[in-house]
């Protein structure tokens, strides 16, 4: 016999009828980190806690002149760029001791690692959409094709050329939408990789020009203003952006009103666009 029909109302039979609850987790899929890669942490190990500041020198500009029998001695001076940790992010959940007893999977394991992963989104969704002001280079409002694809992100290479900005390193990430453009493009002109091997043979976007592509769900789209609907695409060095966090408690505390554990954790983070020459943003749609 089918229990199917007794699924709904209020008979007997219904009350009795066991749940069986599977001991595996569905599966959660979480967006792809590539702010380790387009970044630097290069003052990381400074920040003990929200509030702090991190001052970032820069070399100095040494002076070049002409000579003429005498010379000029010139006092260095060094400029300061300062990074705010100034924004922080928490979660705080609770198991239950009744829960946790009966249940036969970890709940504790798998809250955190979930707070974990949506606090790494939280953060680089935010710190992506706040590099975008510091950026030298903001290109004007653009429809992309499949046909002008390429010549935009060339065109984004050649900005940074006239910058001086170093060719090791350089990044460009793609929303998903604009990857796909980019497969159906002529990028078969296998020489556009970086390698021998065509990107529509293998798979892979790998390299186009100098830039190392990345695709990510996280590129910041307005939606709203005069910018709406249009993805800030970004392409530079890492070293245009500075990032600097740190989990200063992550800490499971015994609740006073019920019989449980409360599991909470305080992260503090801050970003600063150290070098805007380094960074360019288009405005693609």
């Amino acid at each position: 016999m089918s229990f199917s029909q007794f699924s709904t109302g209020t008979t007997s039979e219904v009350n009795f009828i066991p749940e069986v609850f599977s001991k595996l987790l569905q599966a959660k899929f979480y967006k792809k980190s590539i702010l380790p890669e387009i970044s630097n942490t290069d003052y990381e190990g400074e920040i003990s806690g929200q509030g702090d500041k991190v001052v970032i020198r820069t070399v100095p500009a040494v002076t070049i002149n002409n000579y003429a029998g005498t010379i000029t001695t010139q006092e260095l001076t060094t400029a300061k760029v300062e990074m705010l940790i100034d924004k922080a992010k928490y979660y705080s959940f609770k198991v239950d001791d009744v829960l946790a007893a009966q249940a036969d999977i970890n709940l504790l394991e798998g809250a955190s690692t979930d707070a974990a992963e949506g606090m790494r989104i939280a953060v680089e969704t935010e710190v992506l959409a706040g590099a975008i002001t510091g950026a030298t280079t903001i290109g004007a409002q653009t429809a992309i094709t499949a046909a002008n694809i390429l010549t935009n992100i060339l065109t984004m290479s050649k900005q940074l050329d006239e910058l001086n900005i170093p060719e090791e390193g350089r990044f460009i990430v793609l929303s998903p939408e604009f990857i796909s453009l980019l497969k159906q493009s002529e990028l078969r002109q296998a020489y556009l990789t970086g390698d021998g091997t065509s990107p529509l043979r293998n798979g892979l976007v790998g390299m186009v020009d100098r830039f190392k592509v990345f695709q990510s769900n996280m590129v910041y789209t307005a939606a709203s203003g005069a910018d709406a609907g249009y993805t800030h695409v970004l392409a530079g060095h890492p070293k245009a952006l500075s990032f600097a966090s740190q989990f200063t408690n992550t800490e499971t505390v015994r609740m006073e009103s019920t019989f449980g554990d409360q599991v909470r954790g305080l992260k503090v983070y801050g970003s600063k666009v150290v070098t805007p020459d380094a960074l360019v943003v288009g405005k693609w749609t």
